[in-house]
């Protein structure tokens, strides 16, 4: 009969993403599928608080959306190094009887219970970041020059599709400067309403700062191609037409001056081009300048 003295109970452990920079994929959560954070503790005698339950930490590289599968509701998206945010809340903590007493009751028996935590199914997804992102119908050689300006090895073979997820590379520039370029799955006309790799290839680009557009010295039309491009970026999302874009034409070995000035004079002239060869590294010097220049523009 000393009075109520019952103490609250401990909110269960929460389910944490926290952003990874030294992580490039999602791979190490592949078999790491049902996740039961702890349950908070009660609450005991001298109004002692019970214990919370331990939380669960899960580290994802930066670009990763995590969404409710059932829903489709995009719930977070980690961009920082060590940012933290809580993606499932454990459950709330009872309370204690101290909390009931009254002037008339003074040693209540009774205590307010925890709330349930929350369940369900979850969907995380990797968007690509990077700076410059490869773009281009199917072996355009953009594979092939991921793999002689990087050190990645990406997949490549004579036949669509050879690429199918992204690929990333690092482009060593000078004085010890880098920066990050993606090789995408190519695109087909109709990938906007999901043709060909469609929208596994489309959600990519939205991370990237600057878009280079990879045309074939030997395409039948060059600025249709182009068009054809750009025109998917568009109905796909047109916020994409606002990124930094660079038209250079691939295989360029294969052209004499007079095809080089031809197609020179076919392409889009308030947007920046260059002809190369990853083959015989013809201007692949001046593709990084150009690059590099680009990416470091001042915004608007």
């Amino acid at each position: 009969m000393g009075g109520p003295d019952g103490g609250d109970g401990g909110r269960g452990g929460h389910i944490i993403l926290r952003g990874n920079r030294n992580l490039w994929t999602l791979l190490h959560l592949r078999y790491f599928k049902n996740v039961l954070a702890e349950n908070g503790e009660g609450g005991s005698g001298n109004n002692s608080t019970g214990r919370f339950g331990k939380d669960i930490i899960i580290d994802v590289p930066l670009g990763t959306i995590a969404t409710d599968e059932e829903t489709g509701e995009q719930q977070v998206e980690i961009l920082e190094d060590g940012q933290e945010v809580i993606w499932v809340p454990g459950g709330k903590g009872g309370l204690g009887n101290s909390h009931f007493a009254t002037p008339t009751n003074q040693a209540p028996e009774h205590a307010q219970p925890g709330l349930p935590g929350s369940e369900g199914w979850k969907v995380l997804e990797l968007k690509v970041l990077a700076d410059v992102g490869l773009v281009g119908f199917p072996n355009a050689g953009k594979s092939t020059l991921l793999s002689v300006i990087t050190a990645a090895k990406p997949k490549i073979a004579d036949y669509a599709f050879t690429t199918i997820t992204p690929n990333l590379g690092i482009v060593e520039y000078r004085d010890g400067r880098s920066f990050c370029i993606a090789d995408l799955p190519g695109i087909i006309e109709g990938a906007s309403e999901g043709r060909g790799l469609g929208h596994r290839f489309l959600r990519h680009i939205e991370r990237n700062s600057a878009l280079l557009f990879l045309i074939p010295a030997d395409s039948d039309d060059h600025r249709k191609e182009f068009e054809i491009l750009v025109n998917e970026l568009e109905q796909y999302n047109p916020e994409l037409l606002h990124k930094q874009f660079v038209i250079a034409i691939s295989k360029s070995d294969m052209l004499d001056e007079e095809l080089t000035a031809a197609i020179k004079a076919d392409l889009p002239e308030n947007i920046p081009h260059i002809f190369f060869s990853s083959v015989t590294t013809k201007n692949l010097a001046a593709l990084k300048d150009l690059l590099w220049t680009i990416l470091n523009e001042p915004q608007e």
